[in-house]
């Protein structure tokens, strides 16, 4: 095969990777939180048959519950702690692609409660991994940490990939700890590449359907529904805003990818551009402008436990490996969060607007990158038995 045609093939696998996903058995843990569930909704329009492992819904009211998620897909509720139960599920799903994204989310809850943080974070990841080793149809699997995950300088520029792993908080320590877990099965157990193995390193998402506490979107939204100003303990810390459907389409492009081809497979930043790294300050401003109704904001003041003040990713790794760019600026984000919760609040159809909102990512991504998106819909996903 001649270089050109090489790179031509290259190229059309890169325009068509959704598409390896129809038909395409995927296993998805934590897939009842709020990024999971996302995920679940973009993976059954794609065609997928899927599997998730997770506890119940985290949170009351739950995003995986609005969007009646479950109709779509086998759910089954399991504790990532427990190897046995999780062998079983992988040995009846048997899964080609593995994307795992259960965790104990929030760093507050690890100064909490720190030793179910690390069991959860680190052993979570352990047992995973023990049985895509135990499990000989998977060919794929993505560990989703954190931007956390880097020792923290407080510098102005963005984290690289090879940059030392310590995070300083016991959840962003966990998720180091549990990117070394990876790299560690990754040399020990698939050194012979017949599982592809990446971890993707994300930062700060945001979206319709986060119910979860001590977020900076969620606190807006209840403050915004209750008609009380919206409270800011940190309005000066810098972070890397996205809409939650950012990170989403680069797993399932990275995961999709190095199925086909091992020479993909790597630890990648996924993150906005230098601009729309913005102060949580300025995030709540275009909030509050969003919404309107003469809604305020104010910072609070409060005297919590040590969080990063500045935290920016470099994503040139990823950019330059899949040709990906960032599809919504934060603004557009923004917007779409309002319009999801403004939905909700009004008690209309949230799924229905999930996945038109889907769908508007999707066309917007086409006309960025110049690739076509196919979706099957409902009724072509992969349901249960």
């Amino acid at each position: 095969m001649g270089k050109q045609q090489g790179t031509l093939e290259t190229v059309g696998r890169l325009m068509q990777w959704w598409e390896l996903y129809r038909g395409k058995r995927v296993l998805v843990t934590g897939h009842t939180g709020f990024k999971g569930a996302w995920l679940c909704r973009v993976l059954q329009y794609m065609g997928a048959t899927v599997t998730g492992y997770a506890l119940e819904p985290p949170t009351m009211p739950s995003l995986f519950s609005l969007l009646k998620a479950a109709d779509g897909m086998r759910s089954v509720t399991g504790d990532i702690c427990d190897l046995e139960h999780l062998l079983t599920v992988f040995e009846e799903a048997r899964p080609e692609i593995v994307l795992h994204l259960a965790a104990q989310p929030i760093v507050r809850e690890g100064y909490r409660a720190p030793v179910l943080t690390y069991a959860t974070n680190v052993m979570g990841t352990v047992n995973v991994l023990e049985c895509i080793k135990k499990t000989d149809t998977v060919r794929s699997f993505l560990n989703v940490t954190t931007d956390k995950v880097y020792l923290n300088r407080e510098w102005e520029w963005g984290y690289r990939e090879y940059e030392p792993l310590d995070g300083y908080d016991p959840y962003s320590n966990s998720k180091s700890c549990a990117e070394l877990v990876t790299h560690s099965y990754k040399n020990s157990f698939f050194d012979d590449g017949h599982v592809a193995i990446s971890t993707a390193r994300a930062g700060n998402v945001i979206g319709g359907g986060d119910f979860a506490p001590n977020r900076i979107i969620p606190d807006c939204v209840r403050a915004a529904m209750a008609h009380e100003p919206i409270l800011v303990r940190s309005p000066n810390a810098i972070r890397p805003y996205q809409h939650v459907l950012e990170p989403l389409f680069a797993y399932l492009m990275i995961a999709a990818l190095q199925l086909e081809n091992g020479r993909y497979a790597g630890y990648y930043n996924v993150g906005p551009d230098e601009q729309d790294c913005l102060t949580t300050g300025a995030l709540t401003e275009l909030f509050v402008r969003a919404w309107g109704e003469d809604l305020t904001w104010h910072t609070c003041g409060e005297n919590g436990p040590h969080e990063a003040t500045l935290l920016k990713l470099d994503c040139a790794k990823l950019k330059k490996t899949f040709g990906w760019k960032p599809t919504w600026d934060i603004a557009e984000a923004v917007t779409k969060v309002v319009e999801w919760s403004k939905a909700y609040a009004k008690g209309n159809d949230v799924s229905a607007l999930t996945d038109t909102q889907i769908e508007e990512y999707s066309k917007a991504l086409k006309e960025k990158t110049g690739r076509e998106y196919a979706f099957y819909g409902k009724d072509r996903a992969g349901g249960k038995a």
